[in-house]
């Protein structure tokens, strides 16, 4: 059985959520996350070149890359709304 994020990431929301409060700190992780899938799709997307548009990704690689920016756009914004 596969392990629940809050058990893969204990360490980091531990530490989030100590800094920030528990419901910041885990959207800090969430951002994280994020972050990181963003960068290793981009990655792949240098790979996988679009035949109708050199030099750009594979439209999938490019939906799948807009749908994480708009992700990360909004749980930044329940974060910075927390925070006042």
């Amino acid at each position: 059985m596969p392990k629940s994020a809050f058990s893969k990431h204990h360490d980091e929301l531990e530490k989030h959520e100590t800094m920030m409060g528990r419901d910041r700190g885990r959207l800090a992780v969430a951002m994280d996350l994020l972050t990181d899938a963003l960068a290793m799709v981009g990655q792949h997307g240098v790979y996988c070149q679009s035949a109708r548009r050199p030099g750009q990704p594979t439209m999938d690689i490019s939906m799948v890359l807009e749908q994480i920016s708009d992700a990360k756009e909004l749980v930044q914004s329940v974060i910075e709304a927390e925070r006042q």
